[in-house]
């Protein structure tokens, strides 16, 4: 009520909004029977995603719903090119910043910070020491197992977190291609203070003949548009601006983006196919869709669908405690902090 008297365009308001709270703190009962009623009160989500939840991870979609309330935990991949991370763990220590080493070796370039900071507050970080970015994200480079010398192609590149981590893992050629030549932009800076080059293009993936040389890739990631209903904690309007039919949609758009590229790749080369999705729709079915298409593609080993969670964090009594996981949202034994991810990566038969 405070609020809207303080706010010029809401100030009419004040008086309703006095007469809402009052009923609801004078029928608490009622207001707590009415919220478990609707699924959507509930669970703060639109009832069509959480029916579509519950048929997709019947065994999972609670959890799901728990963990999209919570803010993730902060994870960092740290640059080798300028530091180890063994080194940058105890710069953040001198800094009075905590943080953990994952056990998973193939996220050998991350950290989780204790607590999220700024990130002007992180060593090294303007001078391109670290980035910030997702766990579930950073499987992307050491899945597509990029060789030295490489001629590898980033079809949806943009922001440009992927990207730059295929280049510091390992010398290779890069073009890094996205429609949006803004959102280039951000890919460029990105390169840029972490110190590494790329080829940019702004072209349409799925329009090949509009922009490809002719010469075969020997690595193709293709981390393609989508709900994004992976990382909706991150952005919580993500599940009130979908809508059910934008699945099937993306669907398609996602599976011409496939078999537009997969000319494009060498024989014996792979292709790794990505999303932030933890819909079907846009994982393991369209993943089975395009093997049927395609009989020259193998499915190679991935991780598949990768479902969000929070390891429960210890919790303090100060002002971080937004950041400590509930027991209900927590998963037990999750290893890590992560976004929801689909990985299918596919080799061309030589």
């Amino acid at each position: 009520m405070e609020a809207c008297k303080r706010t010029p365009a809401l100030r009419h308001a004040a008086g309703f909004v006095n007469a809402l709270l009052r009923r609801a703190l004078g029928a608490p009962d009622k207001l707590d029977a009415a919220i478990r009623a609707s699924p959507e009160a509930r669970w703060n989500h639109p009832e069509w995603w959480i029916a579509a939840l519950q048929q997709a991870h019947p065994q999972h979609w609670e959890q799901m719903l728990e963990v999209a309330q919570i803010p993730p935990a902060m994870t960092l991949r740290v640059n080798p090119r300028r530091v180890s991370r063994t080194a940058y763990l105890e710069l953040l220590g001198k800094a009075g910043l905590h943080a953990t080493i994952t056990a998973d070796v193939r996220l050998d370039q991350a950290l989780i910070l204790a607590h999220p900071v700024p990130v002007e507050q992180l060593p090294g970080f303007a001078a391109g020491w670290v980035s910030v970015q997702d766990a579930a994200a950073q499987y992307a480079a050491p899945l597509l197992d990029v060789q030295p010398g490489m001629r590898v192609l980033d079809a949806c590149a943009a922001p440009g977190g992927k990207t730059a981590h295929l280049l510091e893992r390992v010398d290779c050629e890069v073009l890094a291609l996205d429609k949006d030549a803004q959102r280039l932009q951000r890919v460029n800076g990105t390169l840029r203070r972490l110190g590494l080059s790329a080829r940019l293009l702004a072209a349409d993936a799925a329009r090949p003949a509009d922009w490809w040389d002719g010469q075969p890739f020997d690595r193709i990631l293709l981390d393609a548009p989508c709900s994004a209903s992976g990382i909706e904690r991150r952005h919580p309007d993500i599940r009130w601006l979908r809508r059910a039919g934008d699945i099937a949609a993306l669907a398609v758009t996602q599976a011409a983006l496939l078999d537009a590229l997969w000319p494009l790749l060498a024989p014996a080369g792979k292709l790794l196919y990505v999303t932030c999705s933890v819909f079907p729709q846009e994982g393991t079915e369209q993943a089975g869709r395009f093997l049927a298409r395609h009989a020259d593609a193998i499915a190679s080993p991935a991780l598949g669908q990768l479902l969000p969670q929070e390891p429960r964090r210890p919790v303090s009594t100060g002002q971080d405690d937004a950041f400590s996981a509930s027991p209900a949202a927590s998963t037990r034994d999750a290893p890590v902090s992560q976004d929801g991810f689909f990985y299918a990566l596919f080799t061309k038969q030589p």
